[in-house]
């Protein structure tokens, strides 16, 4: 059993060792931390959708701006967008799960705000409707991704792709660079 909790930790070792190597997909987590500054110092907001899994982390790390990481400070305007159950169930049951998140930003997304989708695959069709309805919008889009990204690549204004194809080691690594980027924010906005 030990030798196997071994192998489980270093393949999450060996992913991140991927990510910090990767000088491509650092710069694009720092210029995601650029643009989620910018997009708060303007009065805009970041909205998170995921599914399973996913949608946990897009609502933690959604807390993690709109009540706080490190600092005592101000909420800052974030939101998970499958917090609200009889919506989802509505939209999901009247038209299409398609479009639970699509509908919402239709709804509610102005130009300027940001939609951070995380989607281990990239093909979430939840996902990749509303980055389409985002766009729309004249909102950006942050993808967050395996390795291929999916169908995610081509709408994503940033696409934060983990070099696995191994949904577990994906998502530790969604969280790795989630909370540094809630941290930078929360430094950089705040000073």
């Amino acid at each position: 059993m030990n030798h196997q909790i071994k192998s489980l930790i270093q393949a999450s070792i060996d992913v991140k060792k991927q990510v910090l190597e990767n000088d491509q997909l650092l710069q694009t987590v720092a210029a995601v931390v650029h643009t989620i500054v910018a997009a708060f110092q303007k009065g805009n907001s970041v909205y998170f959708c995921g599914n399973g899994g996913s949608a946990a982390d897009a609502q933690h790390l959604a807390a993690e701006f709109s009540g706080r990481f490190y600092k005592d400070r101000k909420a800052l305007p974030a939101e998970a967008l499958h917090c609200n159950t009889s919506y989802l169930t509505a939209v999901a049951n009247d038209y299409s799960f398609d479009v639970i998140y699509s509908r919402i930003i239709d709804g509610i997304g102005k130009n300027g705000d940001v939609l951070i989708g995380l989607s281990t695959s990239g093909n979430s069709q939840n996902i990749v409707r509303a980055f389409e309805q985002a766009k729309a919008k004249g909102m950006t889009t942050i993808g967050f991704t395996g390795a291929s990204g999916g169908l995610l690549k081509t709408s994503s204004d940033f696409l934060i792709n983990i070099p696995s194809s191994d949904t577990p080691r994906i998502q530790e690594c969604h969280m790795l660079l989630g909370h540094s980027i809630c941290q930078l924010v929360e430094e950089q906005y705040f000073g």
